[in-house]
């Protein structure tokens, strides 16, 4: 049985014979894996001279660079500004050499970010360029304010839930969206967690790879601080999983400022977790046994648990940090399902409510723009019709068609239809012509020749003096009485 002590000797041991045999990474591009505990601050004379043909080519491709932002063991990134349009971008210039575009097109790094993009979680890459002559490669991504590290690093005071909340839920949906797509990131830290205002994104997809690739994977992948059970007991025998791992690593960094497992070596890593959640079962490591060439074996030890480091973390959020640093990698939770913790209740009903709100305002968009002029005066003319049959007319049934005293509605089936702007009246007569204007009479035109013609007077009869029909008449004529004879000077 094996202690600690014995075990890191093994484990130092293993780690020179391998960086003994191992070729250097310039050499093979594709399979390499990121020793990110080794930094290389101490130029060589010709990269002065490489940097200089370098920039010159930016500017030939339409960039110039600002200032430094970072570097890292293979890559740099500074500042640059488009000569074109004047926008900012963030340039990633990497210090291993490609001997062709196609070769660069062809890096892991290059291929997730194609195949990742457009998501609004991960950093998006705008522009590719091969410098032929160093055998460099560039590239031109979206600029971000700054990482989780810097954003948090002096600070004295933690940050606001809400704040640590919207952070982690995007982390979760980069996470989400890379594990959905096939890959894998392997190397979840603050430093590689981008921040504009309210929005994280992901980057550095150097290390990443295939969800479907086989194992044994590279062992020292990561950085020493995130990185999962699984990546340190066992020979290369990790999943996805170690992403959650890592992502509940920064969580709990975020909420306490202050990192959960600073571990100073590989054994001191395994002890630092240890000493918060304690030994696994018996049963878990001979799980990693069987994937380990060497064996090892830890004295029990019970953990002081997280919640002791950070009282003031709400249930919710303690309860997904603790499926998230879940031992066993088959028991940690995934990210889909994280997204849907009760954690994030409060951001999955504001996210509904937002996107029914735009689904609404779509689609009122989409009717409107359907909607022609014309269509619109049809509406408008069907309506006013409408309310006249309903409001003003007598609304005429088949039963009405047989009533013979039956008001006959104001329009009429005969009478005309004249435009809303009825012309002037004209009456054209002998002598000036006048012009009345009659607004509400048809227009029409009245010519005479001549004189006017002339008016048959009649006379005006009593009702008495002309019968209406037979029947009076024959009554005048049996009741006719002759007129008396009267006589002069008497009777």
């Amino acid at each position: 049985m094996m202690h600690y002590s014995n075990w890191l000797i093994g484990v130092k041991n293993r780690a020179s014979l391998r960086n003994a045999c191992k070729t250097p990474p310039n050499t093979d591009w594709n399979n390499r894996g990121i020793v990110v505990d080794v930094k290389n601050n101490n130029p060589q004379p010709n990269e002065k001279t490489s940097e200089l043909t370098v920039t010159t080519h930016l500017w030939k491709k339409g960039y110039k660079i600002i200032k430094k932002i970072g570097e890292g063991t293979f890559s740099e990134v500074v500042k640059t500004q488009s000569l074109k349009d004047g926008k900012f971008y963030a340039c990633k210039k990497m210090k291993q050499t490609i001997n062709s575009l196609e070769q660069a097109n062809n890096l892991r790094e290059v291929q997730a970010m194609k195949r990742l993009s457009p998501h609004a979680n991960i950093i998006q890459l705008h522009e590719l360029i091969f410098d032929k002559e160093t055998g460099t490669v560039s590239l031109i991504c979206e600029l971000m304010e700054m990482n989780i590290y810097e954003f948090i690093q002096g600070r004295q005071t933690p940050l606001p839930d809400h704040t640590v909340k919207n952070y982690m839920y995007q982390l979760c949906k980069s996470l989400d969206h890379m594990h959905s797509c096939g890959i894998f990131h392997r190397d979840v830290k603050p430093e590689n967690i981008l921040i504009k205002q309210n929005v994280l994104k992901l980057g550095d997809f150097g290390s990443c790879r295939s969800v479907y690739s086989k194992p044994p994977h590279t062992e020292y992948i990561s950085t020493r601080w995130y990185r999962a059970p699984e990546c340190l007991l066992t020979d290369g025998y990790y999943s996805l999983k170690m992403d959650i791992w890592s992502a509940g690593c920064v969580f709990f960094e975020i909420m306490s400022l202050n990192p959960l497992f600073p571990g100073s070596n590989e054994l001191d890593q395994v002890a630092k977790i240890h000493d918060v959640l304690g030994t696994p079962d018996q049963s878990l490591l001979q799980k990693f046994k069987q994937s380990r060439a060497m064996q090892f074996n830890f004295p029990p030890k019970k953990g002081t648990g997280i919640s002791r480091l950070i009282p003031n973390c709400p249930a919710p959020a303690l309860s997904l940090l603790y499926q998230m640093l879940a031992y066993d990698s088959d028991e940690r939770i995934t990210a889909e399902t994280a997204l849907r913790h009760t954690y994030f209740r409060e951001i999955r009903l504001a996210e509904k409510k937002a996107d029914t709100l735009h689904r609404v305002s779509g689609t009122m968009d989409v009717v409107e723009s359907s909607v022609t002029p014309s269509s619109l005066e049809q509406i408008w003319r069907s309506t006013r019709l409408g309310k006249q049959l309903r409001g003003r007319y007598t609304r005429q049934t088949p039963l009405m068609r047989h009533m013979k005293h039956v008001a006959e509605p104001l329009v009429r089936r005969n009478v005309p239809h004249y435009p809303t702007e009825l012309p002037k009246l004209n009456m054209v007569v002998p002598g000036p012509q006048i012009s009345f204007p009659v607004p509400t009479m048809p227009a029409f035109t009245v010519t005479h020749r001549g004189t006017l013609p002339a008016i048959t007077s009649k006379k005006c009869q009593s009702q008495l003096a002309k019968p209406r029909d037979e029947s009076h008449r024959a009554a005048f004529k049996t009741y006719y009485m002759p007129p008396l004879d009267r006589k002069q000077g008497g009777y």
